[in-house]
């Protein structure tokens, strides 16, 4: 192994290291559907990837959707231009560009994205349920694991999914991910049962429950919430000291950060 590989393998670990540790990380900024509304690029798109990257995000969410044709592609809904997702196929839904000219992007083509002169952000990958079966849901799951293996993407990549079996499928095949779940309807210490590793959920949640963020920090569960726009609910979050905070507003909440510390 050259002096380069060595080097590219350190700062993926410790890209890692910095999203995972709970008692390290506080208020680490991700970047939600990537860093895309200052400069009105398209959500989920290469270009707002890239804009995180280069803000230097903690990480930068993304959405994925599998085509009837099994092809993983980077959409928030379950349509794309009036077709739905999971009934087209992946050569009907690239006939349509978004907003700056990209074609749909597929995983694969994000990850490589997500790879290049990238020292800070995690790719954080939500995995939308199937709106066809939880089984469906399962296979997409570890079609996406199998990628990112294949593209030896794993220090950089964590997994956050509304389908709790989605997560449970994951941790099956991979004991070391981080998995961090979003529905909000289990407590810090009911996914530490099943081996989630944090919670990521709506800051209203948090506000209702106000005791899960004390259970998470006492469990090692690590703290996510999202999404946070508003400036009073940010300044809430940060006065709690939570892990990450997923924002449509890199540029706002890192201002926030600067100015309560």
């Amino acid at each position: 192994m050259n002096i380069i590989k060595i080097f590219r393998a350190f700062s993926f670990m410790l890209i890692l290291f910095v999203f995972t540790s709970c008692n390290v990380t506080k208020n680490g900024i991700v970047a939600h559907r990537g860093a895309w509304k200052k400069n009105n690029l398209p959500e989920n798109s290469i270009a707002a990837l890239r804009h995180a990257i280069d803000l230097k995000a903690v990480g930068s969410e993304f959405d994925v959707v599998m085509t009837v044709d099994d092809s993983l592609v980077i959409n928030h809904d379950p349509h794309y231009n009036k077709l739905i997702v999971e009934e087209t196929k992946y050569a009907d839904l690239i006939k349509f560009k978004l907003s700056n000219g990209e074609k749909l992007p597929t995983l694969r083509e994000y990850i490589l994205e997500g790879q290049k002169n990238n020292k800070h952000t995690t790719l954080v990958c939500e995995i939308k349920p199937s709106g066809v079966s939880k089984e469906r849901g399962k296979k997409i799951a570890l079609k996406v694991v199998e990628t990112v293996k294949k593209l030896k993407a794993e220090k950089i990549t964590t997994y956050i999914s509304f389908d709790y079996e989605i997560l449970k499928q994951i941790r099956e095949v991979d004991t070391k991910t981080t998995l961090q779940y979003l529905e909000g309807n289990k407590s810090p210490k009911e996914v530490k049962l099943d081996n989630i590793s944090g919670v990521d959920y709506h800051y209203s949640v948090f506000k209702k429950h106000p005791d899960w963020i004390k259970e998470a920090k006492d469990n090692n569960i690590t703290l996510n919430v999202w999404t946070v726009n508003d400036v009073s609910d940010m300044d809430w979050i940060i006065e709690n000291n939570f892990n990450y905070i997923t924002t449509n507003e890199p540029e706002l909440l890192s201002e926030r950060i600067k100015i309560k510390k």
